[in-house]
């Protein structure tokens, strides 16, 4: 009686555990599943190629991912990069849980490393943390910790919205931030965190600090004076271009985004747009904005040159999705004197 029963106890047990094991494999292939879409709606989008499949990075939580052949049908997939966040994105971020902002990623030195934002609404109390992983198709990326932390009182800038870019020497930087003093840059080091010794510095503002008159500070009707982020920063025929973001994101069909661009010969700047005025007080040519036939709004881009094309890649606040923010993708095309523009 008593072999019968242990038995029977066992038997129970190990179907139990297969039980649980199978409901455990019906998440995962939950988690799994994906969908496709030639409309995606996705929120700062960044884009990489790897093994003939482009990859798109964004907003979400646990960072949004979705991959394409042709970059027309999106096969968007419901588990993000990041299923588990790092203890100390809340322990440096108060009110942090998942919503992870506006990534950034590119392959240098045979790995790939990606930057994301830490953050709540309206505080500069934020942290970019660093994964890593020697593809896009490694199911795991590994944790790096923090690259850089902004605190409210102490810091004028705020840490989120990160860019990589690698400088003609094989150097790499970080370029980021958004509102407060404007858009911040600084050195990194071998391991992608901020070279020793090295602070960040501002290149560019929506308006002159050493303006004594608000009207010498035009900047817009719709925003305030600091109204600028998102800065990407693109290498082409010996330039850097610093594309930045214009007012207001995230109202839907109320945004007002838009995107502006100067260039520099050196990755620190200075950057002068079209006129010869620097960004660093105010200065910047409109690259695009919303024609409020498609897109209300458009704006939080990256630019790459990629399989010997040059693309530009944002949302935008469309029309006729009710203000939803989706996929933009559009070839730029360059002057005879070396500015990028698109249809």
């Amino acid at each position: 009686m008593i072999t019968t029963t242990v038995r029977t106890v066992a038997l129970l047990l190990l179907l139990a555990s297969a039980w649980t094991a199978t409901q455990a494999q019906q998440r995962r292939h939950m988690r799994r599943q994906a969908f496709q879409t030639e409309t995606p709606m996705v929120h700062d989008p960044v884009m990489a190629y790897e093994d003939s499949t482009y990859h798109i990075y964004a907003t979400g939580m646990g960072i949004q991912h979705m991959t394409s052949r042709d970059r027309r049908t999106w096969t968007v997939l419901t588990e993000p990069v990041m299923t588990v966040m790092p203890q100390w994105t809340r322990d440096s971020v108060p009110g942090f849980r998942q919503h992870v902002w506006a990534p950034d990623v590119i392959r240098w030195h045979g790995r790939w490393w990606m930057a994301y934002s830490c953050s709540t609404f309206g505080k500069n109390g934020s942290a970019i943390g660093l994964l890593s992983a020697p593809s896009l198709s490694f199911p795991v990326w590994d944790d790096e910790g923090c690259i850089v932390t902004s605190r409210e009182k102490r810091d004028d800038w705020n840490a989120i919205d990160p860019c990589f870019v690698i400088d003609d020497q094989d150097q790499p930087w970080l370029t980021w931030g958004s509102f407060w003093d404007g858009i911040q840059l600084v050195r990194l080091d071998s391991t992608m965190h901020v070279a020793k010794g090295c602070q960040p510095r501002t290149i560019a503002r929506r308006y002159d600090p050493s303006a004594k008159h608000p009207d010498d500070n035009p900047t817009s009707r719709f925003a305030g004076p600091n109204a600028i982020e998102a800065p990407f920063i693109m290498k082409h025929d010996g330039w850097y271009y610093l594309f930045v973001s214009w007012d207001y994101c995230c109202r839907g069909a109320k945004s007002n985004y838009r995107v502006a661009v100067g260039r520099s010969r050196q990755v620190a700047g200075p950057y002068l747009d079209r006129q010869g005025k620097d960004m660093l007080v105010g200065g910047g040519t409109l690259f695009l904005e919303g024609d409020k036939q498609q897109f209300e709004a458009a704006g939080h881009c990256a630019a790459y040159s990629m399989n010997g094309e040059d693309i530009f890649v944002c949302h935008g606040y469309s029309t006729r999705h009710n203000g939803a923010a989706i996929l933009i993708q559009r070839p730029i095309r360059w002057t005879a004197d070396g500015w990028p523009t698109i249809k």
